[in-house]
């Protein structure tokens, strides 16, 4: 026990820490513990730092240091790969396997992919790297694509720092003391994900990942597992709501956790209740359990404040502004944009120099397009998206992107979308088009098209057509005057 408490400090008091030290620094410590168990394997850490070693001698036999290479891959698998082309040092791509194939397409050619692997079975045979290509912590370790203003996907540098700074503190977990287990159904490639199963592994707490989210495949892991946490979007557990999470002993669960979206206080007070704070012996289980909400996005870096109250607080290293449009910090107590500083920042968007001046100031603070109102000191409270973003059961849906795909179809000439309110996805994109004079083409027709041509989560579930688009006096489309052109009940 107390060797083990020696090398935890010495993980978080470490300042070369990379991906690719990662596992084989935490294996080292946990060994034969369990890492990970799914429905088809149980890891431990020892397995799975051999893992990365293999699969990171795979990759460094093939490509060069600091190239791309994109990963197409289900599961944990995903992650385990990530920290081994980073070992081999390459700047993996990490990507949801559920993208379109020109979406796939795209971030290959963006990325300048020298490698892209779609199945583990391509990393296995080769000799095992005992030690990593060398690092830094302030080197960019991955590139994590999301959509952008320009409508394609773009690639965010993000560093090792800043992917495995909160492990460094995670790693203070007493893990050991007392069973505890997490459930994760979050996707990989998704930043939240990538970087709660990094957390978990440094905490040493084990996981039970499951690769797509059901709501009765994730109750019957809780209840039949006793297992203590879990980590969703709110998205997830409107549905568990609705598959009778009430009916089901969740009493183990001591943490819940959301990210990605606003978690509403009602849904989550019906959680805490559902869990319980302590198993005491002859009493049971009492009190409730600890709901834990997080802000963060990939061009953070993850997470880097906790709701606390109605107000979000930056975690440590992280600082906030709140300010108006010409970047003056506004009034206590007045909502502006909010500014973040911190080491999860991103270094840039990768070969987007405007889009990376437009996101970053000179002196490092990102520009979130959050609208938040300025609290007492390094807190805040989330007012509102600046940003024309639709979050669709945790995901982040930009309007722009979905618009500039319906203007492809031969019969749109314009196209608008916007977020309808939907209990349990959040938001659901939908859109008002206008078509070519002379069309015939009715609206389920469209839906069909874009449920073909756009990932799902993307796919407007309602196209209306229009004749004219509202708009504002300079000609902007006035999407605040479409909510009332879309059927409420989908």
């Amino acid at each position: 026990m107390i060797q083990a408490a020696a090398a935890r400090g010495r993980l978080v008091t470490a300042r070369d820490l990379t991906l690719g030290s990662f596992l084989p620094r935490l294996a080292a410590i946990h060994g034969e513990r369990t890492l990970m168990t799914s429905t088809a394997e149980r890891l431990s850490f020892a397995q799975a730092a051999e893992r990365v070693e293999r699969w990171a001698g795979a990759v460094h036999a093939e490509v060069t240091g600091g190239s791309r290479v994109v990963l197409i891959l289900e599961g944990y698998d995903l992650l385990v790969a990530s920290l081994a082309v980073s070992r081999a040092g390459a700047l993996p791509v990490p990507i949801n396997a559920q993208m379109r194939p020109d979406e796939v397409d795209h971030v290959v050619r963006d990325a300048g992919a020298a490698m892209v692997v779609r199945d583990a079975v391509e990393l296995s045979g080769a000799s095992r790297l005992v030690e990593p290509v060398p690092a830094r912590a302030s080197d960019v370790a991955a590139l994590f694509y999301t959509s952008g203003t320009t409508g394609k996907p773009k690639g965010v540098e993000l560093t090792h720092r800043g992917l495995l700074g909160a492990s460094n503190l995670a790693a203070l977990f007493p893990s050991g003391l007392r069973h505890d287990e997490a459930v994760v159904a979050l996707p990989v490639a998704h930043i939240y994900g990538f970087t709660a199963l990094l957390g978990l592994a440094a905490a040493g707490v084990p996981v039970h990942y499951l690769s797509r989210f059901r709501a009765d495949d994730v109750l019957d892991a809780i209840e039949q597992r006793r297992a203590t946490m879990f980590l969703g979007v709110p998205a997830m557990y409107r549905l568990m709501a609705e598959a009778g999470a009430s009916a089901r002993d969740l009493r183990s669960v001591r943490v819940w956790a959301s990210g990605a979206d606003v978690m509403p206080e009602d849904l989550a007070a019906r959680f805490r209740h559902m869990g319980a704070s302590a198993s005491l012996p002859v009493v049971g289980h009492v009190g409730d359990a600890l709901f834990v909400e997080g802000y963060g996005m990939v061009e953070l870096g993850g997470g880097v404040a906790l709701k606390v109250g109605p107000n979000l607080v930056a975690l440590p290293g992280y600082r906030f502004r709140v300010v108006d449009d010409n970047g003056r910090e506004v009034a206590l107590g007045q909502v502006g944009e909010l500014w973040v500083r911190g080491p999860g920042t991103l270094r840039g968007y990768y070969g987007d120099a405007k889009a990376t001046a437009d996101a970053l100031t000179s002196d490092g603070w990102v520009r979130t397009g959050d609208l938040a109102r300025r609290g007492l000191g390094n807190s805040v409270r989330f007012s509102g998206r600046k940003k024309d973003v639709i979050k669709h059961g945790g995901y982040s849906v930009y309007a722009v992107e979905v618009e500039a795909a319906l203007t492809e179809h031969p019969d749109i000439v314009e196209a608008a979308v916007i977020g309808l309110a939907d209990p349990r996805k959040g938001e659901v994109p939908v859109a008002a088009v206008r078509v070519r004079e002379g069309s015939k083409v009715k609206p389920a027709e469209l839906v069909a098209w874009a449920a073909e041509h756009l990932s799902d989560y993307k796919a407007p579930r309602q196209v209306v057509i229009v004749d004219e688009l509202p708009r504002t006096g300079t000609t902007k489309v006035q999407k605040s005057g479409l909510v009332d052109l879309f059927d409420a009940r989908l």
